[in-house]
């Protein structure tokens, strides 16, 4: 049985809106690499801002992001204009981000003192501008579409796109020092910075203006309930509450190889060009992903996520053998790896989606920004706490830069690099083995639904 019977009264997806709800993807995808991995470093050495100043102001953001993030979901929930709940904070997001991107991206000549305030300013503005963006556009998504199987087509384009914005983000300084002598400039990195703000705020406001002239929202009754009381229900709320418990001790797993990388590749296998191995991961990724939406289609969302996290985990622990010379099998394994890459962005997503039509039925309410908000805290939380731990361990065991590492050092890096995200992908097997939402029960969940409005009508 197929859940689209009972929703014949919402338009299927066209692939035209789906290539239009996909775009802000890319856009917001690309500026998350300058952010988080060049800007520190630029505003450090190009710009002179002192390094403790930056660190403290990159870790009160993340406080700030948690308050903002189910803050902005719950107002937009409460949201009731002629233009929708998500498209007028959409707008107004894409807006606030492109001019954050333009000030911060391009600082002007000031003083020490005044060069911290401008620098923390712009970074809480952009952050702020970029959960008012995210957070309704991620919201937006599960309204498209009740259907099960089309709801893991959406959200496989849309984290498509996001892998692509990452891959041209990763790409975007070395194709603008290629490009810029063509054009008669000198590379720097304050030039470096200013192209890339001039490329990515105009494409952000762009692709915004696409999706939300696009997307035509749903109309939605008016969320009524209060702050409390609404996460109270989420707790209650036991396929999410397994859903996140899951995706996030996973997250933390996947994060450490992300922020160790560099470190594994130079110390552990003794090569270069990191970069390669991860345009081998995200590349495959983006391969892959069709094939995940056939294998969803036919046994399931949660046993296909389950299966490209076994695949995930099985190459990606030989990687804790490795050592110097052993190059070209890591690329193997990394190929092997990034097969269920994909799978693990999408799927969780298009789960997501179903476990909000599950709160409807509790509650009787559309509340997407709440559960998005709380979805976004568990992504940056565990992003957070990958860095955090992977950095803090690695110092207890003597690293120093540039130099040969000790024997305690390496062992450290491999199994921080390796087997512990491995084990954290076991455990969130074991977890998300208890979710209980399949095809035939999200159809029923949807029938009670329909039925009650009708009853209501």
């Amino acid at each position: 049985m197929k859940n689209t019977t009972i929703t014949g009264s919402r338009r299927q997806v066209t692939w035209g809106d789906t290539f239009a709800y996909a775009l802000p993807a890319l856009s917001l995808a690309v500026i998350g690499i300058p952010v988080y991995v060049f800007l520190p470093k630029f505003y450090t050495d190009t710009i002179g801002v002192g390094i403790s100043t930056v660190g403290a102001m990159l870790m009160a953001v993340r406080v700030f992001d948690a308050v903002t993030d189910p803050f902005i979901g719950y107002v937009s929930d409460r949201t009731s204009t002629a233009f929708g709940r998500r498209r007028p904070y959409i707008a107004g997001g894409a807006l606030g981000l492109a001019v954050s991107i333009l000030f911060l991206f391009q600082p002007p000549e000031l003083p020490g003192e005044e060069m911290a305030l401008y620098f923390g300013f712009w970074l809480f503005a952009l952050f702020f501008f970029w959960t008012l963006i995210t957070i309704p556009y991620e919201s937006l998504g599960p309204e498209m579409t009740t259907d099960y199987h089309e709801r893991t087509v959406l959200f496989s384009v849309r984290d498509g796109f996001l892998i692509l914005g990452t891959l041209l983000a990763a790409a975007a300084p070395v194709l603008i020092d290629a490009a810029m002598p063509f054009f008669g400039m000198v590379p720097t990195e304050k030039k470096r910075f200013s192209i890339m703000a001039y490329i990515f705020a105009p494409m952000i406001l762009v692709f915004s203006l696409v999706c939300i002239c696009r997307i035509k929202e749903k109309v939605t009754r008016r969320m009524t309930d209060h702050l409390f009381k609404g996460f109270s229900d989420v707790v209650k709320n036991r396929p999410f509450m397994i859903l996140i418990a899951g995706y996030t001790i996973s997250a933390l797993g996947s994060n450490l190889p992300a922020t160790l990388i560099l470190y594994y590749v130079e110390y552990v296998l003794q090569a270069r060009h990191a970069e390669v191995f991860l345009l081998i991961y995200f590349l495959t990724g983006i391969v892959f992903l069709p094939l995940w939406i056939a294998v969803s289609r036919k046994i399931g969302k949660k046993s296909a996520w389950i299966i490209s996290m076994v695949i995930n985990t099985g190459a990606f622990s030989g990687v804790f053998f490795l050592g110097p010379g052993d190059a070209g099998i890591y690329g193997m394994l990394v190929f092997l790896s990034g097969i269920g890459f994909g799978a693990g962005l999408a799927l969780p997503s298009a789960i997501q989606a179903d476990v909000i039509d599950y709160d409807q039925l509790l509650t009787g309410q559309r509340r997407e920004g709440r559960y998005i908000g709380l979805w976004s805290i568990a992504k940056k939380l565990s992003a957070a706490l990958g860095i955090g731990i992977g950095l803090l361990l690695l110092g207890t065991t003597g690293y120093s830069p540039n130099v040969e590492q000790t024997p305690t050092t390496v062992f450290m890096l491999r199994v921080l690099y390796a087997l512990v995200p491995c084990l954290c992908n076991v455990v969130s097997i074991a977890i998300i083995s208890f979710y209980p939402i399949s095809e035939e029960k999200h159809f029923q969940i949807l029938r009670k639904i329909a039925h009650r409005e009708q009853q209501s009508s």
